[in-house]
């Protein structure tokens, strides 16, 4: 799957900032989760 159909911009939803669609969770927000050592599943089992 592309990246470009999990990530989204909508002036709508966390005032355009890249989201995982679906979800508030801002692309910015996982970037730096995953910049202090979060495993990939870590941030899916806390944010599931």
């Amino acid at each position: 799957m592309d990246w470009k159909e999990r990530i989204i911009v909508d002036p709508k939803i966390l005032v355009g900032k890249p989201v995982i669609k679906g979800t508030r969770l801002a692309v910015e927000f996982i970037v730096e989760l995953l910049a202090q050592g979060w495993a990939e599943s870590e941030i899916i089992r806390n944010y599931q």
